[in-house]
C-alpha cells in the first residue's frame, strides 16, 4: 500500500505512521528523517539543506522533494511506503503524483487524522519539558507528582515557545491555509479517508487500521 498521512499539528501524525507503517510492513518515509538522514551524511543534498536551515530559512521545495525522490526509489519502498509530512501542499502533492508516474505507481489511499482546533491548542499547551532529562510532560495527560517539578530527576519543568498557545494557532493557521486544501486535493481524486484522531492513541490506530482494510 502506498499512504499518505495528512492532519494538522498535534494530530498524533508521528505516532500512528509508526505504528501503521508497522502494521502494513512498510517504510514510514517522514520529510523529518529525511532531512537528518542527509544533514548527517553530509549528502549533497544535505548539505544544501543544511544551508538554509542554519540561516533559520525554510527549505526550498526543490530540495524536500529530490530527497523524498531518492527514498521512494529504493528497493524497500517498492512495494508500498508510508509518507509523514510530505506532501505539505497541493504542488507538492501534484509533484508526487507525476513522481509515481515515472515509477509506474500511484498513491492508493490518503488517511486524514481529524481534530479540533481547539483540541489541537489543548493537546500541545499542556505539555512541559524537563530542563534536566528533556522528558515530555502533559500537565492533564501525564501530570508529575509535584506541579513543575520532573518525576524522573527532580528538574525544572517548562514550556517551550512551540508550546504556547499563541504559536500553536499560528501553526494551525499555516496548517489551515497551506496544508488543509490537500484534502480537497485528494478527496477529488477519490482516495481521502478520515477518522476521528480523539481519544487514547490504541483507539486511533484501530480506527486507522479499520479504515485501511478495504485498500489492503
Amino acid at each position: 500500500m502506498r499512504l499518505v498521512l495528512v492532519g494538522p499539528p498535534g494530530a498524533g501524525k508521528g505516532t500512528q505512521a509508526e505504528f501503521i507503517a508497522a502494521h502494513l510492513c512498510a517504510p514510514k518515509i517522514s520529510t523529518g528523517d529525511l532531512f537528518r538522514f542527509n544533514v548527517g551524511q553530509g549528502t549533497p543534498l544535505g548539505v544544501e539543506a543544511k544551508k538554509y536551515m542554519d540561516a533559520g530559512q525554510l527549505v526550498p521545495d526543490e530540495i524536500t522533494i529530490n530527497m523524498v525522490r531518492q527514498r521512494l526509489a529504493e528497493p524497500d519502498a517498492g512495494d508500498g511506503f508510508l509518507l509523514d509530512g510530505f506532501p505539505r501542499n497541493v504542488p507538492q502533492a501534484e509533484v508526487l503524483d507525476d513522481m509515481l508516474k515515472e515509477l509506474g505507481v500511484k498513491i492508493d489511499v490518503v488517511l486524514e487524522l481529524v481534530v479540533e482546533d481547539d483540541e489541537v491548542i489543548r493537546r500541545l499547551s499542556g505539555r512541559r519539558t524537563c530542563r534536566g532529562c528533556g522528558k515530555i510532560w502533559h500537565v492533564e495527560f501525564d501530570p508529575t507528582t509535584v506541579d513543575g517539578v520532573c518525576d524522573r530527576c527532580d528538574g525544572q519543568l517548562f514550556q517551550r515557545d512551540d508550546d504556547k498557545p499563541e504559536t500553536i494557532a499560528k501553526r494551525l493557521e499555516v496548517y489551515h491555509e497551506q496544508t488543509e486544501p490537500l484534502v480537497d486535493f485528494y478527496s477529488a481524486q477519490g482516495k481521502l479517508v478520515g477518522i476521528d484522531a480523539t481519544g487514547p492513541v490504541e483507539d486511533v490506530t484501530d480506527r486507522a487500521i479499520d479504515a485501511l482494510g478495504p485498500f489492503e
